[in-house]
């Protein structure tokens, strides 16, 4: 039997990077939406809400078929929220509101605008292969391994004790490394309720770099929007 996943796309009215982030235009279309037109492409989710404490959000959203039952609460939506109690309660709110229970729980940041529904896919899959608690989104640091890292002691750099093994090593000796990339993380629910994005068994969904991309400041959206137009990354199809 299929998991139950109710997918949630956190997109509070504040922020200070960018004002007004989540609605921000990158493309044909506000930042949101393009998260929005990954989750309609799913074939895994079985529903996912905004959860948004902004009535503008929330009619944006709506407007570009998003489904908002709720608005968050003022004390979950600060400056200093944390991610986790954020997504347990968008899962309590649905559940309470009639939602038969889900076995996981997707959190899809709209800050990560070039993940597709095939990542969405790929990620619900591995989660119901493996049996782990979690799946989490990383893409290869590439050129910023750490091992490359340096202290600084003054203006004296210093070798750190996870150093390259001497001077200059090349890349291609470099035991690989990943970030997260903010794309995906999925969680079985108990693991959730327990305060857990991840659990003690988490697998890894590899994205490419370009469909990495994060949005965090006013060059990450133009960077964004340089790929867009370029054509380097593919954006959702265009609007009815």
């Amino acid at each position: 039997m299929s998991l139950r996943v109710l997918g949630v796309i956190p997109a509070r009215g504040g922020s200070k990077g960018i004002p007004r982030k989540n609605i921000a235009p990158l493309g044909d279309r506000p930042l949101l939406a393009h998260t929005l037109a990954a989750v309609a492409g799913s074939e895994r989710l079985t529903r996912t809400v905004v959860s948004t404490d902004d009535a503008e959000i929330a009619a944006v959203a709506a407007q570009w078929g998003g489904d908002v039952p709720f608005l968050r609460p003022a004390d979950l939506a600060a400056d200093t929220s944390a991610a986790i109690p954020n997504i347990q309660h968008a899962l309590r709110m649905v559940e309470e509101q009639g939602d038969e229970p889900y076995d996981a729980v997707l959190m899809l940041q709209p800050t990560a605008p070039f993940r597709r529904a095939a990542h969405i896919d790929e990620a619900v899959a591995l989660l119901e292969t493996t049996g782990a608690d979690s799946v989490i989104s990383v893409v290869d640091v590439e050129a910023h391994h750490p091992a490359r890292m340096k202290y600084l002691d003054g203006d004296r750099l210093v070798d750190p004790p996870f150093g390259e093994a001497r001077e200059n090593q090349n890349r291609q000796e470099l035991r690989p490394m990943f970030l997260r990339n903010g794309a995906i993380y999925l969680t079985r629910r108990d693991i959730l309720l327990g305060g857990s994005f991840k659990g003690t068994d988490c697998r890894a969904l590899v994205m490419p770099a370009l469909c990495s991309v994060n949005i965090d400041t006013p060059l990450d959206l133009r960077y964004a929007e340089w790929l867009l137009a370029e054509h380097l990354v593919e954006g959702p199809a265009a609007p009815a």
